[in-house]
């Protein structure tokens, strides 16, 4: 499968949405310290520290203050290579990541809950 030439980023707080844009390059405060992303990254789920998030269009950046919350890059991905299976697509890989993507949603989105 061909690398996506942007990233579609949504950012979102409790009550509303910040973000939804194409982006070229996005960085997180991640958990373990900041995380840079490009197009075509692999899958994750990760928990966000309080920090700075950047995210460029073209050569334009653009600044955010995050506090908390989680980022992942997985759900969209395995549902699209499901729904354009190609020649060469092993479709019980594309079908177990689409599951283990939505099952650390869910565990994601209960631990917010509880915070």
């Amino acid at each position: 499968m061909p690398i996506p030439p942007n990233i579609h980023l949504q950012i979102v707080s409790a009550d509303r949405s910040l973000v939804s844009e194409q982006v070229d390059e996005v960085q997180i405060p991640g958990a373990d310290g900041y995380l840079g992303v490009l197009p075509g990254h692999t899958p994750l789920l990760t928990t966000l520290q309080v920090g700075q998030l950047w995210y460029r269009q073209g050569q334009e950046k653009h600044y955010l203050s995050i506090a908390f919350g989680f980022a992942e890059l997985a759900k969209k991905r395995a549902e699209e290579r499901m729904t354009r299976p190609t020649v060469d697509m092993d479709f019980e890989r594309a079908r177990i990541a689409l599951l283990k993507a939505l099952a650390r949603l869910q565990v994601a989105s209960r631990a917010r809950i509880r915070s």
